[in-house]
């Protein structure tokens, strides 16, 4: 069973992006090649339980076991010693990637509070997308009451887009709302 957006990239976004850049060679067109999502805890060299909840909520919202990051280096005005860990993340591909993209744009992005789209801004200049959630609660998978502590995380789409303006394109095909 493959992922509904996945089944929409090859029937209509691929055949409409060939056509509209003019793509000689059917891999010069750009297709989503991984989705990472990180989570940010400097509160987790005090407590060790956030480090376990957070892990647990990327889990729910993913669909993969994430991977708890360390810190590179040691950094004294943050009482942070090499090797603590920091964060987590989890890095998206294929099926899993396409189910999570289909549930972001359709589901936990039109819960978010006075949205009225992402910025075109947030490109790299790679046709890399970037984007950042202020809270967890956007997603269907987290259960209001059994949240400990609000967290953010940081969203990118990368793609095999030679420019931003293809990536924006493709984005904006596979459902990714963007402003006006």
């Amino acid at each position: 069973m493959t992922a509904r957006l996945r089944e929409n990239y090859t029937n209509e976004v691929f055949p409409a992006l060939k056509e509209k850049f003019q793509y000689n060679n059917k891999m010069e067109v750009p297709k989503l090649e991984k989705i990472t999502i990180n989570i940010g805890l400097g509160e987790a060299k005090d407590n060790a339980k956030v480090m376990e909840k957070a892990v647990e909520e990327l889990a729910l919202i993913s669909g993969q076991r994430p991977v708890i990051t360390k810190a590179k280096k040691s950094i004294a005005n943050f009482k942070v010693r090499q090797g603590m860990p920091v964060g987590t993340k989890v890095t998206l591909r294929g099926d899993n990637m396409y189910e999570f993209a289909d549930k972001f744009f359709n589901i936990a992005l039109p819960r978010v509070r006075d949205f009225k789209g992402l910025s075109k801004n947030s490109f790299d200049g790679r046709g890399n997308y970037s984007l950042g959630i202020k809270e967890q609660l956007i997603f269907p998978e987290i259960v209001y009451d059994q949240v400990d502590m609000i967290k953010g995380m940081n969203i990118v789409f990368t793609t095999t887009a030679k420019t931003d303006e293809e990536a924006a394109e493709l984005l904006r095909m596979l459902g990714l709302p963007f402003e006006k």
